[in-house]
């Protein structure tokens, strides 16, 4: 095994944005494993630590020089190269005497038609140190943020401004400049706690020198530290610490040496709706709310700070002091709200801009109202109430967005929603469903419960969607400013959590027919805008079953159907998930096979006329086609899919035998065109419940 170091490199910056770190680490790793293995650098582990003021790589066991590279070189041909006697010419002798061999040593490899002489010639590796020098400029280029800076003249671009580097592979400092500094073997500790520059002799001392400066460099370490001593502080005055995930993982790049403070507010503050208090602690000030046994909220929370250690009572009570100042906003805000009513604050929409092309808020609340009662009309089975809640829901569903409080904190809009609704006197159903149109607001958010709530979210979902594909808005790369695959996503899940039976693509015409009046829409740009607004979503819809863990050549099969309803689509494909392996799928695949290759020479629409057949295998076939038509449309209904299923394998021995015994394409056009209409016929009943040309059977089947 090859002599090996380890590898530290540490740059040392202004405070980094928490939320560029998780993501900065795994660029950081991801890009130094690549550009090892393209110079042939052996490592044995590669690791990523941050903090607010660092990047950190250790290479654990890189070796001290690249890998030896083979190189082959291709030379004359082989009759080129030797005579009829066997001999080598002057074009061999040449090409290995170029090269410093033999002819004997050089081998003969078949390139296409021809053979060639080749040589293969090793050429040694470059020591470590010296490829670093240059590798290392190279790794921080590729690194990317979300957001640069440029501070100095050469224009690097980092998220902050980089005041230290230090490189060292053993005990040996790697000598390189980036972002107008030097590279060298000296670090920085705690800002507060540990300012001194400290001088590093190799990686191991480096990280005892992190933990004498008070600073906890492993990221994992340091949040699982938070956790303990958030749940610590709240515990030692028996209560519960809440921990979002989300702010855990945006404190933990906070801090270098957290220390967990438990700090109070004023208990009349309580009064206020839970949802502002929580939204006040963890958005606005990055604290953690805290609970009592029976999760209610208690008038403490917990900061963590990164110079608590040092002034523990300075630091809570100007964290006390900061809260007690946006609480006392966020009750002023509430109680000039109520001073209106909600259903008063909807005339005011008018004055709010949805998108300079699309009009007003108080339109797009219009257009809510016409759309939710198009979609309550159009689901069986929706009582009378919960149409009556999702209407006074639609229409008052944006009038908070003009209140103080969501104006002041965004991140309410729902959510006071309901509240202000409720003291307003609206009944408990449609303050929920106001609360519930925005749901889901990110990846992995709960949906709506209540029918009324998830009415209103689809027709929300569908109107954004068809807004911006009529102005040309869409998604481009990783770029999705308007959150139409958030949208779509949204769309889906509430479709198939509820259940509902409703057409995709009637219900996207009907969302683009409402922006006739602010956008002019073509009868063919309005067939393009649905088809691809239809297509989008479904695109989403693969995504999402493949997810679930569905089988792509069955989300194929099934998207490829007839069907134009979200959730009987995914019965369906989890109905063949279940079936993968059995004698009736692939009975029916081998069926809808033989019918559908010749079928797709029939003429479109073309009926079927009985007296024109003439074998009465062909009548046999037509009589068990017409009989399974009828078991099978029915049980489609209900959604009796193991029926389907036998119907479409019990048609494989009818049509064998018409195969077997019928001539197709024979030369009478009546005749011909008949047996390939009914052909046509049995493909389109297999579409009913998939595309099953798309369906993968392992060659063991």
């Amino acid at each position: 095994m090859p002599d090996v170091r380890d590898l530290l490199l540490e740059i040392g910056c202004e405070e980094i944005p928490a939320r560029f770190m998780p993501g900065g680490l795994k660029g950081l790793r991801e890009t130094a494993e690549r550009l090892f293995r393209d110079n042939r650098l052996a490592y044995h582990e590669v690791l990523a630590y941050g903090t607010p003021r660092r990047l950190v790589l250790f290479v654990k066991g890189l070796a001290e020089r690249q890998s030896q590279q083979e190189e082959k070189i291709k030379g004359p041909s082989k009759d080129a190269a030797f005579d009829q006697d066997g001999n080598p010419t002057k074009a061999a002798l040449g090409f290995a005497g170029r090269l410093g061999l033999k002819v004997e040593e050089l081998k003969i490899e078949k390139a296409g038609k021809k053979e060639y002489l080749v040589a293969l010639r090793s050429i040694a590796g470059k020591k470590t140190a010296d490829v670093l020098s240059t590798l290392l400029p190279d790794l921080l280029k590729g690194l990317s943020f979300p957001k640069n800076m440029f501070w100095e003249k050469s224009r690097i671009r980092f998220p902050r401004p980089i005041r230290w580097i230090l490189c060292l592979y053993g005990s040996e400092m790697i000598s390189f400049s980036y972002g107008g500094l030097q590279s060298g073997r000296e670090t920085r500790g705690h800002r507060f706690l540990a300012p001194a520059t400290v001088n590093v002799l190799d990686p191991e001392h480096y990280f005892a020198c992190m933990e004498e400066s008070a600073v906890v460099l492993d990221q994992d370490k340091r949040k699982k530290l938070i956790e303990e001593e958030v749940k610590s502080a709240a515990a030692a005055y028996k209560l519960e610490a809440f921990i979002d995930p989300s702010l855990l993982e945006e404190v933990n790049y906070l801090v270098e040496k957290p220390e967990a403070l438990f700090c109070s507010f004023p208990e009349k503050y309580l009064e206020l709706p839970r949802e502002v208090l929580v939204t006040t602690m963890q958005h606005h000030q990055r604290y953690f709310p805290v609970e009592d046994s029976e999760g209610r909220l208690s008038p403490h929370f917990i900061a963590v700070s990164n110079n608590g250690a040092a002034q523990p009572a300075t630091v809570r009570g100007g964290n006390e002091r900061v809260l007690k100042a946006r609480l006392a906003d966020a009750q002023f805000f509430y109680e000039d709200d109520l001073k209106t009513p909600l259903e008063k604050q909807v005339i005011k929409l008018k004055s709010i801009l949805f998108q300079e092309e699309l009009g007003t808020v108080y339109e797009k609340a219009e257009r809510l109202v016409t759309l939710t009662e198009y979609i309550g009309n159009r689901l069986d089975g929706l009582d009378k109430a919960n149409k009556e809640a999702a209407l006074r829901a639609a229409y008052l569903a944006k009038a908070d967005l003009v209140t103080n409080m969501v104006g002041e904190f965004p991140e309410l809009q729902g959510i006071m929603g309901r509240e202000y609704a409720l003291k307003s006197g609206e009944r408990e159903d449609v303050a929920q469903a106001i609360y519930e149109h925005y749901l889901p607001r990110f990846a992995g958010d709960r949906l709506p419960v209540t029918e009324a709530g998830a009415l209103l979210a689809l027709a929300d979902k569908v109107d954004h969607l068809a807004g911006c594909f009529a102005l040309g808005i869409r998604p481009t790369g990783s770029q999705d400013p308007y959150a139409l695959r958030r949208q779509s996503l949204g769309l889906l899940q509430i479709l198939l959590e509820h259940g509902f039976h409703l057409p995709l693509t009637e219900l996207i015409r009907h969302a683009l027919e409402l922006y006739r009046k602010r956008v002019t829409l073509q009868e063919m740009d309005l067939e393009d805008l649905t088809a691809q607004i239809r297509d989008f979503i479904l695109q989403r819809l693969r995504y999402l079953f493949q997810e679930r863990g569905m089988d792509y050549d069955l989300v194929e099969a099934v998207l490829g159907s007839s069907l134009d309803e979200i959730a009987p689509l995914w019965n369906r494909v989890n109905f063949l998930q279940a079936n993968r392996e059995s004698e009736h799928l692939m009975q029916a695949a081998a069926a809808y096979t033989r019918a559908a290759n010749l079928a797709r020479q029939a003429p479109a629409g073309e009926p079927v006329d009985e007296k024109l057949f003439l074998e009465e295998v062909e009548k046999k076939l037509f009589g068990c086609y017409t009989a399974a038509k009828e078991k099978i449309e029915r049980a489609v209904e209900e959604d009796n899919f193991g029926q389907v299923l036998a119907e479409l394998a019990g048609l494989k021995t009818p049509l064998d035998l018409f195969f077997d015994q019928v001539l197709v394409m024979v030369d009478d056009n009546r005749i011909r065109l008949n047996r390939l209409a009914l052909l046509q016929q049995i493909k389109e009943l297999f579409q009913l419940l998939a595309d099953f040309s798309k369906i993968v059977f392992s060659t063991q089947n």
